[in-house]
């Protein structure tokens, strides 16, 4: 049994201790985020009884974005980079498209 044991041990040294420094908090702080705005959606679709996408999602999405984006350029991953990068256009986009919505008259007729 340890002669299956040793190498996972090994392999989880590698990467979950060895590698551990600041970058890496903030790679999990930034998977936070994500993990917050599904929780967020998933609870007001549950008050809702249907599918709604509360204002917070968009936040918790651009937070962890960003957040990601940065830890993405400091790995130096182009695919990761882009990504996220595309990301962040699309939540910036919705936040801008729910503050229009916000200001305009027939809001204020509701």
């Amino acid at each position: 049994m340890t002669d299956i044991l040793a190498p996972l041990a090994l392999w989880f040294r590698a990467v979950f201790v060895d590698q551990f420094d600041g970058w890496v908090v903030l790679g999990f702080i930034a998977q936070g985020f994500f993990t917050m705005r599904f929780l967020v959606q998933w609870v007001a679709s549950e008050r809702a009884r249907r599918s709604v996408i509360p204002i917070a999602f968009w936040f918790f999405s651009l937070g962890g974005g960003a957040l990601l984006f940065i830890y993405a350029i400091h790995r130096q991953d182009p695919v990761f980079i882009a990504g996220q990068g595309l990301g962040l256009v699309i939540y910036i986009r919705n936040l801008w498209l729910i503050a229009n919505e916000r200001k305009s008259p027939l809001a204020d007729a509701d």
